[in-house]
């Protein structure tokens, strides 16, 4: 069995407060992520009436759930709430400034963030999943938990990974990965090379009889054409916290549904590579264990077969909550049992076991999900269509806006989707994307649904991009700084009474740079870049 902890109960009140039995708010946010608590605190801060509802039993998402090496790409586009709170992991560190944090004590530094505001925060409250909300002349009117409270609001705001509330609503999304012609995106679809986290000996893909082994989806006829648009997600994977100190180590759990089987092709990989380079991969070949303080990790993908489970994850957008509880289970199982193989199958060679062994879980972290991390990273879901698609000319060319309410820097970046055995008979991946990119500005349309659609809503986890924007948008920072931003909208769209379609941009612009937002660098003011105020690329550019 998985330990129960490890996917905290729906549905039983985690506050008593009067609020948890619902009520009627200036700001609704859905979705504890760090997003959802930029934006819950920026409009408490702005005078708002807010309240933050959190499906589990924890803010942060994977800012406190793992990834403590923050993706920053150039830091000076990371101002405002963003940076007040890596300078406040700074101070906790006696530092003037942290970027790679313990998961704990990010976590604790988010919740003092909420407190401060007086945001308050329920737990273990997740949308009703049939009827969970309710529309009225183009606006949310309120939404109901599954605990059957029932909250309204003037605006809301979805930053939920999922973008659950945003579907629900009525709003128009996509998921996969859109064809190059739909939008001229030359990055765009089915990659016809990855060049990167890709196998670097040549390991056959089937087995004796010529089936193929398992963590293969297809052969070569189901890759997709070059450029082809799919409903393919790049894969997801746990961030895990890993550490050497004895003191604190514990030993990689064994999965309750292990099966060494599915590793086979592993196995042959560490083979091959030693066979045909002399060596055995050392363990940062196989993942890659990025330093974070205390003698800890934020250990990642690396390498052709890794803690990405490939294929595992194409129906999460769309799915069920059953459905989805199924792949979180799966992910968790693939993921620890990676771990567990490669400390204790004997296919694996000596030197990689031995190696492995020095290694185990943080015993100090998620304490309450015996060290595992509590969220899986959904590193791409659904994606609204909304009032501006951003598309990869935003990333590369067309990168100044005039309803600019932050920037964007690091490189367009999707893990690898598939995997395959090509014509060759080898394994092969598929998906990997990375190209750098110039700082950009991002607009405040693409967090806003259609206004024929729904009034009241921002996006700023699942907001308006394609696969190939998205890829560089969709980092933690990023989320923070769009969060800011709707909390900012949400007041000025309940002060004026007016849909968050037509909030006042310069003024939102003019608000982000008193809260020493980042809208445009000093240093790229000759780089292709307008004031904020010029209308460069006026709506309907898409």
């Amino acid at each position: 069995m998985i330990p129960v902890l490890l996917f905290p109960t729906i549905g039983a009140a985690a506050e008593t407060s009067a609020t948890a039995t619902g009520g009627n708010y200036d700001l609704v946010v859905y979705g504890g992520t760090a997003s959802g608590v930029a934006t819950a605190i920026s409009g408490a801060r702005e005078g708002l009436k807010v309240v933050l509802l959190e499906p589990t039993k924890h803010i942060g998402g994977m800012v406190t759930g793992g990834l403590g090496r923050t993706d920053f790409g150039n830091k000076n586009c990371i101002g405002g709430l963003a940076l007040e709170f890596y300078e406040r992991l700074g101070k906790h560190y006696d530092k003037p400034i942290e970027w790679y944090p313990e998961p704990h004590v990010a976590e604790d530094t988010l919740t003092a963030m909420l407190k401060e505001a007086n945001v308050p925060v329920l737990f273990d409250h997740r949308l009703q999943e049939h009827d969970g909300v309710t529309t009225e002349s183009g606006r949310i009117k309120s939404i109901k938990m599954e605990n059957s409270s029932v909250f309204s609001a003037k605006v809301f705001a979805d930053c939920s990974y999922e973008g659950d509330l945003m579907a629900k609503a009525g709003v128009t999304y996509t998921y996969g990965r859109e064809g190059e012609d739909e939008f001229e995106e030359n990055l765009a679809g089915v990659r016809e090379r990855t060049p990167k986290h890709q196998f670097m000996v040549d390991v056959k893909g089937t087995d004796e009889n010529g089936k193929m082994l398992p963590e293969i989806q297809s052969g070569p006829e189901g890759k997709g054409e070059a450029g082809a648009a799919d409903k393919k997600v790049q894969a997801y994977n746990y961030r895990i916290c890993m550490t050497q100190r004895e003191d604190i180590k514990v030993p990689f759990p064994k999965p309750p549904n292990y099966n060494a089987d599915r590793y086979k092709l592993l196995a042959r990989l560490i083979d091959e590579t030693k066979r045909q380079t002399g060596s055995a991969p050392k363990v940062n070949r196989l993942m890659d264990p990025g330093p974070i303080q205390n003698e800890k990790t934020d250990t990642n993908n690396n390498g052709a077969f890794s803690t990405d489970y490939l294929g595992g994850n194409w129906n999460y957008p769309d799915a069920t909550y059953a459905e989805r509880d199924k792949i979180v289970a799966d992910h968790y199982d693939y993921v620890a049992g990676f771990l567990y193989f490669l400390a204790n199958d004997p296919s694996v060679a000596p030197e990689v076991r031995e190696e492995m062994n020095t290694w185990g879980l943080a015993g100090d972290e998620f304490k309450d999900t015996n060290n595992w991390p509590r969220q899986l990273y959904v590193r791409e879901g659904r994606r609204m269509r909304g009032e501006y698609v951003m598309s990869q000319r935003d990333i590369q060319t067309t990168r100044s806006k005039y309803d600019v309410i932050g920037m964007g820097s690091y490189n367009s970046d999707s893990h690898n989707v598939q995997r395959i055995v090509n014509e060759e008979g080898f394994a092969e991946n598929e998906g990997d994307m990375q190209v750098s990119v110039r700082p950009y500005q991002i607009p405040y349309r693409m967090i806003v649904p259609r206004k024929n659609e729904v009034q009241n809503l921002l996006c700023p986890v699942t907001f308006s991009a394609t696969h190939v924007a998205y890829s560089t948008l969709r980092m933690e920072p990023q989320y923070m700084i769009i969060g800011q931003a709707a909390g900012v909208a949400a007041r000025m769209a309940v002060e004026k009474q007016t849909a968050v379609q037509d909030v006042d941009h310069e003024a939102l612009s003019d608000r982000l740079l008193e809260l020493k937002a980042v809208l445009l660098l000093d240093n790229d003011a000759d780089a292709g870049f307008e004031d904020p105020r010029k209308e460069y690329g006026a709506p309907g550019e898409e």
